[in-house]
């Protein structure tokens, strides 16, 4: 009987899946739900269709700032923090396994009012991904992105390294293709 509910949960989870990450709007709308990106005042402005492109803006509220009247740091890095990860998610598809291995990022100018993000993945970035966990091994790429004020004005940049690879295979199930 467990293994019936447990393959229920799978499959509803499945299901879920590609409902949030087949469809760009469908993820836009259930990610600005997601309740940290609404506590802190972070909104996904635009998702491509294809998944490559992602605006993020974060709006100054009473809530994200800090002592100084501006955007608290950490806030700063929310707002940037998962995207390039679900965006290689929905471009992937199933069977790899894709996680933030580290980050870094450097504070350059207050940030006040709305700042974005803009988030860009090229042909380039996707066919290195493919090609270099073709054969189950592990790639790091490196990713910069650069938050900006509403006058254009530089605020931060953070890398993000990512993991990816393609999910081993498992009794019963076949590895990723």
């Amino acid at each position: 009987m467990a293994s019936v509910a447990a393959k229920a949960v799978g499959q509803a989870k499945d299901l879920l899946t590609k409902l949030i990450y087949g469809n760009a709007t469908v993820f836009r709308r259930t990610m600005n739900l997601y309740p940290p990106f609404l506590g802190a005042g972070i909104r996904i402005a635009r998702v491509s269709k294809d998944f490559r492109e992602i605006d993020v803006e974060l709006r100054r509220t009473r809530g994200n700032g800090n002592a100084f009247g501006t955007h608290f740091g950490g806030s700063l890095y929310a707002m940037v923090d998962p995207f390039y990860v679900l965006m290689f998610v929905a471009i992937l598809g199933p069977g790899h396994l894709v996680w933030d291995k580290a980050a870094k990022i450097e504070f350059l100018r207050p940030g006040k009012g709305t700042v974005t993000a803009k988030f860009r993945l090229t042909d380039a970035d996707i066919d290195a991904a493919r090609a270099a966990i073709a054969d189950g091994s592990k790639y790091l790429p490196v990713f910069t992105v650069e938050v900006r004020d509403a006058a254009g004005e530089l605020v931060a940049r953070i890398e993000k390294e990512l993991y990816l690879r393609r999910q081993p295979a498992r009794k019963g199930k076949p590895a990723a293709a």
